[in-house]
């Protein structure tokens, strides 16, 4: 094992962010593991303006007497937020509201924020180290408070002056930002800004989506407040960014494991690079296993590994099941296809029947294949 060389992506970061510098390249490995988060689009070829769309955001609702809640990621994404804070905050982008409170309501968001603080210069980009150097500090400003306490978290929804309230988690599936979401999705003058990637079945990508009322706490809550999402802003490389990663790698890997994104995200990203670029890729599913000395897939059953067995621990007539990339691609493929036709319902009875018609057309060619 010491011989191989393999490589985990993480969470591929987005180019041109502020505060990080780009992601750095690998010089080679022999299998890979990268995410696809963004696996099958890319961002806005524009690059948004985030200072100028978010100060836009808290001018109108601070206007109207309103809180902006941001559910964010407590590393990386609060810390980012309150740059572009400051930044508003220095330009006066926001007016008739002075230095407005700006609450971070999250323990872990507070100490990561303070290691942001204590970050040698070489590891962040040449904005952030010229203002640093100015004698900036560039995530701290007037009007900032912070509540790690349950009362300090509580106190800010007693608080009736219009705020923002940035807090985690980013996706509100967990933590404090669901108890503030109980506060403020029901008054039509706040807004819910939304600042990174929701995936889909989280209670974030819900909203997103237009739900009108949501379940917090076994109360029900009718979401009036005005649901906004910041243009742009994604900490995960794009479609174009994760190939340019890949790419820079001088020879390729000898297997190229494709993970961390919706699942069509995933196969569309896996087959890409199989298809349009040449790497052996494959999207592994829970349960799958590849023996990084012999470069096999090993014997799985239904997603979930079987215990290794001896001769003579097989049991008679025991059927043994090995993962075939290409067999699992097509039902991959097919898990797909069940996912498109249970979105059609509620189309028209002429359509549905014409789609009935091509999948029963595909099902019977299947069915004679199996037999032939």
């Amino acid at each position: 094992y010491e011989k191989r060389k393999s490589t985990v992506s993480g969470d591929m970061g987005n180019i041109n962010q502020p505060m990080l510098k780009d992601p750095n390249h690998i010089p080679d490995t022999e299998y890979l593991m990268i995410e696809s988060t963004y696996g099958d689009r890319d961002h806005d070829a524009r690059r948004p303006d985030y200072v100028a769309d978010m100060a836009a955001i808290i001018q109108k609702t601070l206007d109207r007497g309103g809180n902006v809640v941001i559910p964010a990621f407590a590393v990386g994404r609060t810390q980012e937020m309150l740059y572009f804070i400051r930044e508003i905050k220095e330009k006066k982008l926001v007016t008739g509201h002075g230095d407005f409170p700006v609450y971070v309501d999250s323990p872990l968001a507070i100490e990561a924020t303070q290691i942001f603080l204590q970050c040698d210069m070489e590891f962040v980009d040449e904005d952030m180290q010229k203002l640093i150097r100015s004698g900036v500090n560039p995530i701290v400003f007037p009007g900032l408070k912070v509540a790690v306490s349950k009362e300090e978290s509580m106190a800010i929804n007693e608080d009736k002056e219009p705020k923002v309230i940035i807090s985690a988690s980013g996706m509100c599936d967990a933590g404090r930002i669901r108890h503030h979401l109980k506060h403020n999705l029901w008054r039509k003058e706040n807004t819910i800004m939304f600042v990174g990637y929701q995936a889909a079945g989280t209670l974030g990508r819900m909203l997103n989506d237009g739900i009108q009322k949501v379940k917090l706490f076994n109360e029900d809550i009718d979401v009036a407040a005005e649901i906004s999402a910041l243009p742009g802003v994604s900490g995960h490389a794009d479609k174009t960014g994760l190939i340019s990663w890949l790419q820079a790698i001088p020879e390729k890997p000898k297997m190229v494991f494709v993970n961390h994104g919706d699942p069509d995200s995933c196969e569309s990203f896996t087959k890409c690079i199989t298809d349009e670029y040449g790497y052996k890729a494959f999207a592994p599913y829970s349960g799958t296993r590849f023996d990084l000395v012999t470069g096999q897939f090993d014997i799985v059953t239904e997603g979930k590994p079987l215990e290794k067995k001896s001769p003579t621990q097989e049991t008679p007539g025991e059927e043994k099941h090995y993962v075939n990339p290409v067999f699992d691609a097509l039902v991959s493929a097919g898990e797909r296809l069940l996912r498109a036709i249970r979105a059609l319902s509620g189309s028209p009875n002429r359509e549905l029947r014409s789609f009935t018609d091509d999948v029963d057309r595909l099902a019977e060619k299947l069915e004679r294949y199996k037999k032939s």
